[in-house]
């Protein structure tokens, strides 16, 4: 019975990392479009475009996600 919760708490949790993703790609795109980009550097590398943001999110969700929504509210 373990293995079953085990999958759908994998399950959830990856349905909770893609659709945030999205989330952080639409709004990104939005707010480029408003003139509101949302720039964060990581050493001597610039997050400022959706696409930038959507694939740091997916390959490192723990860390740029929260790095987003900090990088949004300035």
């Amino acid at each position: 019975m373990h293995s079953g919760q085990g999958a759908v708490g994998s399950l959830a949790l990856l349905v909770v990392v893609l659709v945030t993703d999205a989330w952080v790609f639409v709004d990104a795109r939005r707010r480029s479009q408003e003139g509101r980009t949302v720039v964060a550097s990581v050493g001597s590398r610039d997050l400022e475009t959706p696409n930038q943001w959507f694939v740091a999110c997916l390959v490192l969700w723990v860390l740029f996600f929260p790095m987003y929504l900090l990088a949004r509210s300035q």
